[in-house]
């Protein structure tokens, strides 16, 4: 990603970020569901895998069902996504200081880490909303977005709205720092094998794919626990995400900390490379109405 201003990063990554939700919410929910269905002795799994999962979705609610909770992506992805790339090039910028140079690797891991740290305080609250919402039965609880939020306040204030935040930020430290790493590393090796020196759609779609990927397979094992503690209702994790895990590993092992991985992965190349693509065709139309931004 060419060097540019914090600025220019903030406003290309909220353009990018809005292009990811409107590609990627179906499989999104597709993952919620499959990572809360009930389990344990004697209980059968309401789902049998991806597909059968969307079939009953769109069954059950029709297609506009797996668009469920979207408005509270929808809504706070602009500033989470602008604020993860704010802080991604803001981290470079310090980083560089006053060199023209081109940053390590391990400096990329870094830079990303940082910006994983600046959307949490926004990206956990959304999260929890757009769960409930996407786990809500027949019976409607919550009528919207923001009926979750006032009803979440007045049963537990903003403990409650922000349930689940050590478990996002355990999920997008680490999984931001890959993600920008992953897109730097593809475009330096497409553009060495190429000998191009300036990116490609193409290149674009597949660095951005890949990174969503490594995103989600660093982090995946985090974004089960957060799921399954902020849909919980109040008390039942006395120790937040230790009892989640706690409970996960004595009833279900190991590999339930990559339950939903397939729609997870399956979003993730087109819903990353939608949002890369957004991010580098806007960060071109700022360069030309506003290049000294």
């Amino acid at each position: 990603m060419a060097e540019q201003s914090p600025v220019k990063y903030f406003l290309s990554g909220g353009f990018g970020g809005i292009c990811t939700v409107v590609t990627g919410h179906p499989l999104d929910t597709i993952k919620v569901h499959l990572q809360t269905q009930p389990t344990g002795p004697g209980v059968s799994p309401l789902y049998k895998g991806t597909f059968d999962c969307a079939a009953k979705i769109i069954k059950r609610e029709g297609v506009l069902g797996l668009y469920k909770g979207m408005s509270a992506p929808l809504t706070g992805v602009a500033p989470i996504f602008a604020v993860c790339f704010f802080g991604y090039g803001l981290a470079k910028k310090i980083i560089k200081g006053d060199s023209d140079r081109q940053l390590t690797y391990p400096e990329y891991f870094a830079a990303g880490g940082f910006a994983g740290v600046f959307t949490t305080s926004i990206m956990a609250p959304g999260e929890r909303i757009k769960v409930l919402l996407q786990t809500q039965g027949p019976e409607k609880k919550y009528k919207g977005m923001t009926d979750c939020a006032v009803k979440l306040y007045k049963e537990g204030g903003f403990r409650s709205i922000f349930k689940g935040s050590c478990a996002t930020l355990a999920r997008d430290v680490p999984g931001t720092a890959i993600y920008f790493l992953a897109y730097e590393w593809v475009q330096d090796v497409i553009k060495e094998r190429t000998g191009s020196t300036k990116l490609s759609m193409l290149s674009t779609i597949f660095a951005g794919g890949v990174a969503g990927m490594s995103y989600w397979i660093l982090g995946m094992p985090a974004d089960v626990l957060k799921s399954r503690l902020q849909s919980a209702p109040e008390g039942t994790y006395k120790r937040g995400m230790k009892s989640v895990f706690a409970e996960l590993m004595r009833k279900e092992g190991p590999t339930a900390l990559y339950k939903g991985v397939s729609p997870v992965m399956i979003r993730a190349f087109p819903a990353n490379a939608a949002c890369f693509i957004g991010v580098e065709l806007f960060m071109s139309f700022l360069n030309n109405v506003a290049p000294n931004l």
